[in-house]
């Protein structure tokens, strides 16, 4: 391609709205335009990155045995009712009727489309396993889009669903893509870290996370660099350190706290306990239940682990009204010695602990020596807190790191919860019907392309491994009304294209200055500059986008050398 006919708007300046690294050089550098909030066209350059990147997944997909499908972004509403979902996913699932008033939804995944298919066309197990996927476009009422192509509200996700006659089968298949994400993120550049992950409202029991470790991300990844334990902070645990409680006097005793209504200042009250000694009490409404929890004072709760612990489907913080109807008290003043008729949950951090101090119910008022089993009612104890760096490994004790990242690839065991739904069944080799059992795997195209940026650039732009970059090489042209110049470029151009090398010519009439920096800040791995005074000579010089080193090589050998160096990067 030459760059004089290339369509590649770039800019000269970054655009005020974009924060994340990739948003800006993705607009500034000419490879995507903003056509509203979380919708954005993919410009030329973008469209031959997405491309790589979408050839990548296919190889290794097919490599693993998968068939893939086109199926439709229009679906029934009847079809998510049925799975639970229609219920479940909320504002985000993109709602409509059309002109005959069908309810009809637009496709954020596609299990209940594809577990359709399966139920009506496997009836063996001898037509298992079968590793189904498709390259779609998915839909996503995103209530706030930004940071360009990492949040948005259309994009397009590579989904597959493997379906097996047992478990041992779904834990092969579920093996099978680990394997393929991490040769799809290697061959993509990209340092993806597998972590343990919340199912959220896929359901199923086991799903791993792939992160990269990215400013712009907004997952939190809690990992131990000594033992390797890496886990989402909404699955994420750690160990607590044993506390030396000292016997509880025979009641809990109550006292006056004027004004307090924070566990920073209780903690600094004459009389009152440190945060880690306090007992912090939430009022939220389960599905429509309200509910205390309660964790240690210095312990934030992690909403997910609530979520998945109590199966809950509608999980919010309780307003001011309904926690002064239901305690008597406001916030800052709540606690759960004595009550009845509410359920209880409690972080485990708090088990077996006594001479604690918490709310008493009424404003201005604490309770101090309690002692959790004597004093409160717990209906259930589960792991509600959240992981903060610094605290033991569960693994090893060595300490944690959190660490702020994008995820670019889930993958989940659904089990039956799918095949119940839609009566996936099989009959097994003794004629005995088998639930199928199911898996879900997914990666967003675009967002891998945006995660390979925020992984790789520099202060001059965007700097792209060989293996997706939209051109491998570019050529450029320092003096174009040099007659020996412009014909050895011209013939570098037509040579390293019939050798399979990804070509861009520089062939517009720019000063060299604007053409370094452009080649720069669209990322090309490899520039060729070609003028008068290295033709004469006999010589080019190569420059690696990544690190900037500089060679010189003989023309003669240009064609050769650059094309071994391309086909060695692009593994």
């Amino acid at each position: 391609m030459r760059w004089s006919q290339a369509f590649i708007p770039t800019l000269r300046d970054d655009p005020a709205e974009a924060e994340a690294a990739s948003h800006r050089l993705l607009v500034r550098a000419g490879y995507i335009r903003q056509l509203m909030a979380g919708a954005y066209s993919l410009l030329p350059l973008a469209h031959r990155v997405r491309a790589k990147i979408r050839r990548i997944i296919e190889e290794e997909m097919d490599a693993i045995g998968g068939q893939q499908f086109l199926l439709p972004a229009l679906h029934p509403a009847e079809l998510w009712r049925r799975s639970g979902r229609y219920q479940m996913v909320g504002e985000e699932l993109f709602r409509f009727h059309d002109r005959r008033g069908s309810e009809l939804v637009l496709g954020m995944t596609h299990e209940e489309n594809m577990t359709s298919i399966a139920a009506a066309e496997l009836t063996s197990y001898r037509q298992l396993p079968q590793i189904w996927y498709q390259i779609q476009t998915k839909f996503r009422d995103e209530p706030r889009p930004k940071s360009g192509l990492l949040r948005v509200r259309e994009f397009t996700m590579k989904d597959s669903y493997s379906f097996d006659v047992d478990p041992a089968g779904l834990d092969r298949s579920f093996a099978l893509h680990d394997a393929a994400y991490r040769a799809i993120f290697r061959r993509m550049g990209l340092d993806a870290v597998p972590v343990a992950a919340s199912s959220g409202a896929m359901g199923g029991k086991d799903s791993t996370e792939f992160m990269v470790r990215a400013a712009a991300g907004e997952d939190h990844v809690v990992h131990c660099a000594a033992c390797g334990y890496a886990a989402n902070v909404e699955r994420a645990t750690s160990q607590v350190a044993a506390v030396d409680d000292a016997d509880p006097p025979p009641t809990p005793e109550r006292f006056a706290t004027p004004g307090i209504r924070t566990i920073e200042a209780l903690a600094g009250f004459p009389g009152g306990a440190p945060a880690d000694r306090q007992i912090k009490t939430l009022v939220y409404v389960l599905d429509g239940t309200p509910t205390l929890l309660l964790l240690r004072g210095d312990h934030p709760l992690q909403d997910q682990k609530l979520k998945d612990g109590t199966g809950a489907i509608d999980l919010r913080p309780a307003a001011a009204d309904e926690i002064r109807h239901l305690l008597g008290a406001d916030p800052g003043s709540l606690g759960a010695v004595g009550v009845d008729g509410i359920r209880i949950v409690a972080d485990r951090a708090l088990q077996g602990r006594a001479n604690l101090t918490t709310g008493a119910n009424e404003d201005d008022v604490h309770v101090r020596g309690v002692d959790i089993d004597r004093d409160i009612r717990v209906d259930e104890w589960l792991d509600l807190r959240q992981v903060t760096t610094g605290e033991p490994c569960i693994r090893c004790g060595a300490p944690l790191e959190v660490f702020t990242a994008i995820e670019v690839g889930h993958i989940f065991k659904l089990g039956t919860r799918y095949s119940e739904a839609f009566d996936a069944y099989v009959l097994d080799d003794e004629g005995n019907r088998q639930i199928v059992q199911m898996g879900c795997y997914g990666i967003g195209l675009e967002r891998n392309l945006a995660a390979v940026i925020e992984a790789s650039h520099d202060e001059k732009g965007i700097v792209w491994p060989v293996a997706v970059a939209p051109y491998e090489v570019v050529i450029t042209v320092v003096k174009l009304d040099d007659a020996a110049t412009a014909e050895a470029a011209e013939r570098l151009y037509a040579e390293l294209e019939a050798a399979g090398v990804e070509i861009l010519l520089d062939d517009r009439d720019e000063r060299p200055g604007v053409k370094f920096n452009d080649a720069e800040l669209i990322g090309i791995p490899y520039r060729i500059t070609v003028g008068p005074r290295g033709i004469a000579a006999g010589e080019v010089e190569l420059t690696e986008r990544a690190g900037g080193a500089t060679e010189v090589i003989p023309l003669s050998e240009a064609v050769t050398h650059v094309a071994e160096l391309v086909a060695a990067a692009r593994t």
